[in-house]
């Protein structure tokens, strides 16, 4: 009688996250590898589910990467690889390509991390996105900013969330940035600017269809919270709201144009002075800023440890199916904080169900079946936040190394 080997799991992390995938794959059975920049040594990382952990002093320098894993392999049989952060996102795709591993390559992790890639095809499969352009040819660029007024957003392609966005007003603006970039140009896209309310869909998909997505409402966008500072909020939405259907209806058909056939994705949306929907942008994994606990909170599914389940069921051909959704409301408060280790004791509202434990951050979640409660208690913590807790750092353009 034969034993089926248990599914190795080799995790990407270029940033301390995802722990919570960790002891689910862990749970589940999986033999569990983690592969960390070594910066991330002293994190506190939970040693009892992981079977092998390893440091490199960069996880994308190439080919040292594929030379470490490759070596690695000549012991392990590797059966997943899953990337813990954004920025693992590809390489976690170059190595699956490299040794034929199953899960998303290249060209599909593109639409999920490049955001010129992602608006590209998009705009190809017949979804609205705001009027952008690659930041390629000078005469190409010149022309589109003389057909479209500004302001502009000049974005970097592969940074994450609202890193290194510039607003510029003029096409002097964009040459001015241009010179200061350099060679790292090609790297940036130039977006004209919609104002309007922007939301996010976190979603699980599995077999080429969405088995779950709920949609949230950033009360400030998060580009004017990163460079003018405030207190960052987000809440669910209305479960049958007009504005809710409309965006889980963008949203399921815009993952499966974009190529996602399992995992999970947090993808945000913009409504503009038209009343339309368009996509800003997505990516194939957990959201940030407290994304897991706060749709935990709401529907009672933890993204990371579901993505872990559909990764195992996916490996051994087997069903998956997320949990029910419990149906509730839930919204996250966040700020950079003027102490070091914010006292939050202040704020006892039954509905918190959730403290964020950061060094110079202040930050809760609270949840209710009632979404007027949660309105309420967001609306007069927000205020409390800014005067008890809120402190300004000015925007990085790249991540901390």
């Amino acid at each position: 009688m034969s034993i089926n080997p248990p599914i190795t799991v080799l995790c990407l992390a270029s940033y301390f996250k995802g722990t919570t995938f960790l002891a689910a794959a862990k749970n589940l059975g999986c033999r569990v590898l983690v592969v960390a920049r070594e910066k991330l040594q002293d994190e506190p990382w939970p040693q009892e589910v992981i079977d092998e952990i390893y440091f490199m002093p960069s996880l994308t320098a190439q080919p040292d990467i594929i030379y470490a894993i490759g070596y690695l392999m000549r012991s392990e049989a590797i059966d997943r690889i899953v990337p813990l952060d954004d920025y693992d996102v590809p390489t976690a795709a170059a190595l699956r390509e490299h040794f034929r591993i199953v899960g998303m390559g290249e060209t599909t992790t593109r639409h999920f991390r490049d955001k010129l890639a992602m608006r590209l095809k998009a705009q190809k499969e017949g979804f609205r996105v705001p009027a952008f352009t690659a930041v390629f040819n000078y005469e190409a660029l010149a022309g589109w900013m003389s057909q479209m007024p500004p302001p502009w957003l000049l974005k970097p392609r592969l940074e994450a969330g609202a890193m290194g966005i510039k607003r510029v007003n003029s096409a002097d603006d964009v040459w001015h940035w241009l010179g200061e970039l350099g060679d790292q140009q090609s790297y940036f896209l130039l977006e004209q600017f919609v104002p309007g309310e922007v939301f996010h869909v976190d979603s699980i998909v599995w077999d080429g269809k969405v088995q779950f997505a709920l949609a949230h409402h950033y009360l400030q966008p998060p580009i004017d919270v990163a460079h003018e500072g405030g207190v960052f909020v987000t809440r669910t939405m209305p479960r049958k709201g007009p504005d809710t259907r409309a965006l889980l209806t963008f949203n399921r058909k815009l993952l499966i144009a974009l190529g996602m056939t399992h995992g999970v994705s947090h993808t945000e949306f913009i409504k503009g002075g038209d009343g339309e929907l368009y996509f800003l942008e997505t990516a194939a994994r957990v959201g940030g800023a407290n994304i897991e606990q706060l749709v935990e909170a709401a529907a009672g599914i933890n993204l990371w440890a579901e993505w872990a389940k559909l990764e195992v069921a996916h490996a051994k051909g087997e069903a998956y199916a997320p949990p029910p959704d419990a149906g509730k409301y839930a919204g996250v408060l966040i700020c950079l904080a003027k102490q070091e280790w914010p006292d939050l004791s202040g704020y006892q509202a039954a509905e918190i169900t959730y403290r964020v434990n950061k060094q110079q951050h202040a930050g809760l979640i609270v949840a209710a079946a009632d979404l007027g409660r949660v309105e309420a208690l967001i609306g007069e913590y927000s205020q409390r936040f800014a005067h008890d807790f809120l402190a300004y750092a000015p925007p990085l353009d790249t991540a901390p190394t």
